[in-house]
């Protein structure tokens, strides 16, 4: 039996620019994911959408979820 988990985090309220600037920031960090490991951005409408999925190992996508919202945090207190 396959497992998929899938995770999704969505920032409200978040105005255009500061959605660009944090999903640039992150854009370097979200390339050579591990095989079954994925995650997709959107900025739409007021918010920034991560859609995170794995389909082998939960830990992995909690320490990544994890890992993203940390470089999140930290590019919010930067364009602060």
């Amino acid at each position: 039996m396959s497992l998929t988990c899938q995770v999704q985090i969505i920032l409200n309220n978040i105005s255009k620019e500061k959605a660009e600037t944090v999903n640039k920031a992150l854009a370097p960090d979200n390339v050579d994911f591990p095989e079954g490991l994925s995650i997709c951005v959107e900025n739409m409408e007021n918010k920034l959408i991560f859609n995170f999925e794995s389909k082998k190992n939960m830990k992995q996508i909690i320490g990544t979820v994890d890992e993203v919202m940390e470089h999140i945090q930290i590019a919010l207190k930067v364009i602060e």
